[in-house]
Order: structure tokens, then sequence, then C-alpha cells
């Protein structure tokens, strides 16, 4: 099992004290984000995407990418039909690169754990891969994910492993909302970068 240790951009994220030291963290890092995670094998985006593509059927809309970084899932999920698509992300340096993708309806600069501008029930489906993490966001990010989703909806979450035993899991089954209908096995999110911690994916149904 990997000891979280990291260096480069990847360890001082993990490392932040707050959201603003992190978003200033991921604009500096978003020129190069892409190629350094494609480096790494990152897999949290593919698990993502096959996990909704099962739970959720083509044309299901809107759906939110929460945290969508430089847009990769944008793109993914247009090519297989959800739409529209809105993202939001702490960091305006990653926002700008998913704008430029022209692949998402709206898009916010927005940090999870507080509360989001958005009505209850605004989306059919939810998506948030990579943010339940190390130096990010926890179990507070979970109540408002929840409350946006429309009733009988998806939300498709990674969480390391980490993160899942300290208070992640208990929050999210014990939180009358939602039922969890899909648990994957641990995984390294990615391979190529040494260190890395387990994490694993789940979805949960909007009661």
């Amino acid at each position: 099992m990997g000891d979280g240790r990291h260096e480069g951009h990847l360890g001082a994220v993990y490392d932040a004290g707050t959201p603003d030291q992190i978003a200033a963290l991921y604009d500096s890092w978003s020129a190069s984000y892409d190629d350094e995670m494609a480096r790494a094998g990152y897999r949290h985006p593919t698990v993502g995407l096959a996990l909704l593509a099962r739970h959720a059927a083509r044309g299901t809309g809107p759906v939110l990418d929460a945290g969508c970084g430089t847009g990769v899932l944008g793109d993914w999920l247009g090519i297989l039909g959800f739409a529209p698509v809105e993202g939001l992300d702490l960091s305006e340096g990653m926002l700008a690169k998913a704008r430029a993708r022209g692949s998402y309806a709206a898009l916010h600069r927005l940090a999870l754990g507080g509360a989001l501008p958005f009505a209850d029930h605004a989306f059919a489906a939810v998506i948030c891969t990579g943010v339940f993490t190390t130096g990010h966001v926890g179990p507070e990010g979970l109540p408002e994910l929840i409350r946006i989703t429309r009733r009988g909806g998806p939300l498709v979450l990674t969480v390391k492993t980490t993160v899942w035993t300290g208070g992640f899991e208990a929050a999210l089954k014990g939180h009358p909302g939602v039922e969890v209908v899909e648990e994957t096995l641990p995984y390294v999110s990615m391979p190529g970068e040494a260190g890395t911690v387990p994490s694993l994916a789940v979805v949960a149904r909007r009661r």
C-alpha cells in the first residue's frame, strides 16, 4: 500500500491547508495538469464515467461534474450523450482549461464543503471524481451534493480509502437521503505515481 507521500504539484496540493491555498496551487498547475496526470495513469475519471453510464441512461441531464478540473469528463460525458453538463471547481485556472474545451453548458467557481447556489433536486445526476481525497474535501461536502440531486438520480463519487474509513462511509451510508447501490473494490488511482494510497468508487441513489 502507498504511503501517501508525493513530490511536485501533487504533493503540494495534498499538503495545502486552506481552500484558497489549494485553488492557488491548482491555478499554477493547470497548464501541465493533463499531461502529468496522463503520465501517472490517472483512473478516477474513467472509473467514474463507467459507473455513471451504468446507473444513468443516455440523455440524462442536467449532470453536474463537481470538481471538474480541466474538464476531461465534460468531453467524455458529451460523447456518451449526457446533456447538458455543468461543472464546478475552486480553481479559476482549471476552469479556464475546462472552458476552452467547450463541453460545458455552464461552469461555476465554487468550493465543495459549504452551501452551493443550486436549487433542491437541480441535477439529474452528480459525478465527483478526485475530490474526496487527501487535503481536499471530506464528508462535509456530501450534504449539498445530495440536496441538489434529483430523486432517483445517482451520485457517483471516488473516495480515498483513508477518507472513506475516516468518517466518509458512515456519513454517506447514514444519510437518510441516499441509498448506496454500488461500491467498487479498492484500486490505485495513479499507478504511475509511487506512494499513491488506494481509493474506491461508490454510487449512491437519491431517495
